[in-house]
């Protein structure tokens, strides 16, 4: 496994560069900060560079750090007893990691590809946050975002075809990469198809199958291989048993 790359910057009060001109700030936990209280963040935040493939924290790791993702993608997994991996989820830039983790982390996080993440001591994220309030109250704000991206992913996996699945997950990750700023069409994916059928619990082949019969429907096209637009997005949600789309 490559070693994590993790250094700790000094920022000067007058400065706050490093946040000011963060483009994922506005996403972020520190979001809830003024011009004039970031530096207390600057002060505990180190920066964290990860390879593709590369392991941030493993699941049943003591929980020591918190991590906001600034670019890049990050990818949350369980082990299964038959050794097997069932992926939960994916951030993008914005995204807080450890955010619902007590002791120890109860995921594994992994870079999709090169990423980039701001890191803070739990401890010392602790202690700012009670001495600013609203920071404590982004987190909650934060806390409710995963809470239904984890309904979505319900969502996803209580579909019972294929079609239905890949669609649905097509739609919610279109609508995540909207609400950060991303680009939605065309939706850049740059998770492989074996992530996709790890987090859909389907096969690679059945992952292959499916996204070639929507394309044979027109329902998307295909243009690069981490590429898809979406032709109907109505179309696709009805597909996806999503009505009112």
């Amino acid at each position: 496994m490559p070693s994590l790359v993790y250094s700790r910057k000094a920022f000067p009060r007058e400065a706050c560069n490093a946040c000011q001109g963060c483009e994922t700030r506005r996403m972020a936990l520190c979001a809830a900060l003024g011009p004039d209280e970031l530096p207390d963040l600057e002060r505990i935040m180190g920066s964290t560079r990860l390879d593709a493939n590369q392991v941030l924290f493993e699941e049943g790791s003591p929980r020591r750090r918190a991590y906001t993702l600034t670019s890049g993608m990050v990818r949350l997994s369980l082990a299964l007893p038959d050794g097997r991996r069932q992926i939960t989820g994916f951030l993008m830039p914005g995204d807080y990691l450890g955010l619902a983790d007590d002791d120890t982390y109860l995921q594994t996080a992994e870079a999709v590809v090169p990423s980039t993440l701001c890191s803070f001591s739990v401890a010392e994220m602790d202690a700012l946050m009670e001495r600013h309030g609203h920071l404590k109250d982004r987190l909650h704000e934060m806390t409710r975002q995963a809470l239904r991206q984890a309904r979505e992913s319900q969502m996803i996996l209580g579909r019972l075809a294929p079609s239905e699945k890949v669609a649905s997950f097509l739609l919610v990750m279109a609508a995540r990469a909207a609400e950060h700023g991303l680009a939605d069409d065309p939706l850049h994916l740059p998770m492989t198809r074996t992530d996709i059928a790890d987090y859909l619990g389907l096969t690679i082949e059945t992952v292959s199958r499916t996204f070639t019969k929507l394309k044979s429907q027109g329902l998307i096209r295909l243009p690069e291989p981490h590429s898809v637009e979406i032709v109907d997005k109505r179309l696709l949600a009805a597909v996806a048993g999503i009505g009112n789309y």
